[in-house]
């Protein structure tokens, strides 16, 4: 099917609303008059285009850049791989937590302002970051780092939904989530190789002084909104909003899935530099940075994706994507390094499709307050990350790889199962509209 306007078969189901809950949201739903949405091909598109591009390259470098060398810092600081996996964990922690605030804040004040102050700080605390000598101190920064990267994780998709042609969000979308890949991959590759050759404080104070020069770009060549509309902060609206979002039949399970698919990805990546530094590989950390270039798959997956849905369905192209995270980390659990680099590149390709679909469906679903509707479900994606993350260590510590394997293959199966159950909601809201 086609990507179109927003029909009624795609609102919140189940929902009631009393007379007072309706009078308090109903100033929120606004549809422009004017045709003037962003269209594919337009210099308008294109800018919008490499934008979000380098602030998804330079959110996703800073979120992880502290991933492969993890080991590095277990050494220098003399912690755990658990406490080590907190620099990475704290800062997707307090972007989570951000996360319910930065959605609503830019629901009043502005998209493109919450995202140009939060790009700013994290580069900012990214530099501190660099110099820190204390291992709290450093958690500090990474917390800070976090939170205000999640004024451009609330905002992002968001801006895109309001503002592109409905025809072409879904590819959008998947465009800045490619972004995302390749930021990840980036912040990974640029501190697994330069710690090899100089140390991690070079490799990280390089990549806030690139994010710097991102965010400065992406001041200056975003499009100002044409279809925001402001609301209001009240605590009782934003109340009254979380129980809608709470109360639909399709979203909180695109919460759980975000919650899955983030947490599974995460683990991989978290623990396989240890397996691949120690025996029987012991790869260099230079080896183990160059690894990151799976991410390139999700470069081509999310946009992919997100074109497959207008001719399979969310739900077919959601559940397809799981399987291909499953069969990618069974594969990792044999030896030979090819292997488990083909394993790394087939959960990498699978996570960013199936993230570019669940994102993509929360817009599509949620009818009002949109901003917080996506903060909810990106507080769940990066809860995953912070807590089932860190929670891999005790697997890890334990029963070694074999442990992260059943560990995420779990995850991933429960995943599936309500993947499952989202493409039978959708197909019967369609059955009935």
């Amino acid at each position: 099917m086609n990507i179109t306007r927003r029909q009624p078969a795609d609102s919140a189901a189940g929902q009631s609303v009393n007379d007072d809950e309706l009078h308090a949201i109903t100033p929120q739903v606004s549809t422009p008059v004017k045709d003037d949405f962003i269209k594919r091909g337009t210099p308008q598109f294109i800018r919008v285009t490499l934008a979000f591009f380098s602030a998804g390259l330079a959110t996703f470098a800073l979120l992880y850049c502290m991933q492969p060398i993890m080991p590095v810092l277990s050494q220098e600081f003399g912690v755990s791989p658990a406490a080590s996996s907190l620099s990475l964990s704290a800062a997707t922690g307090m972007m989570a937590i951000g996360l319910l605030f930065t959605g609503p804040i830019s629901d009043a004040v502005g998209r493109k302002n919450v995202m140009v102050v939060g790009m700013m700080l994290a580069a900012i605390c990214t530099i501190v970051c660099s110099v820190m000598t204390s291992w709290h101190a450093i958690l500090l920064m990474r917390a800070l780092i976090g939170l205000s990267l999640s004024g451009v994780a609330a905002v992002a998709m968001t801006y895109l939904s309001e503002e592109i042609h409905p025809s072409v969000v879904a590819f959008s979308i998947g465009l800045y989530i490619s972004g995302n890949s390749i930021g990840g991959m980036s912040g990974r590759l640029v501190t697994g190789v330069l710690t090899d050759f100089a140390s991690w404080r070079v490799a990280v104070a390089f990549l806030g002084v690139f994010s710097l020069l991102s965010a400065s770009m992406f001041w200056k060549i975003l499009p100002a909104s044409r279809h925001f509309r402001a609301s209001s902060l009240r605590p009782r609206k934003l109340m009254i909003n979380f129980k809608l979002h709470w109360r639909d039949s399709g979203l909180p399970l695109l919460f759980a899935e975000g919650f899955l698919i983030m947490g599974s990805f995460v683990t991989m990546f978290n623990y396989i530099g240890y397996r691949l530094l120690g025996a029987p590989y012991h790869l260099s950390q230079a080896i183990v940075g160059i690894l990151s270039i799976a991410y390139l798959m999700g470069t081509y997956s999310s946009p992919k994706a997100g074109a497959l849905t207008a001719v399979y369905g969310r739900g077919q192209v959601l559940i397809g994507s799981l399987l291909l995270m499953l069969v990618g980390i069974l594969i990792t659990a044999f030896n030979p390094v090819w292997l488990v680099f083909i394993g790394m590149a087939m959960v990498t390709g699978g996570f960013f499709a199936a993230h570019s679909v669940a994102s993509g469906w929360i817009g599509r679903r949620a009818k009002r307050a949109k901003g917080q509707a996506s903060s909810l479900y990106l507080f769940s994606y990066y809860a995953g990350s912070s807590v089932a993350g860190t929670l891999g260590g005790v697997f890890w510590h334990r029963f070694s790889w074999v442990g992260i394997t059943a560990y995420i293959c779990v995850m991933l199966l429960i995943a599936v199962g309500i993947g499952y159950r989202l493409m039978k909601l959708s197909e019967s809201r369609i059955a009935h509209s």
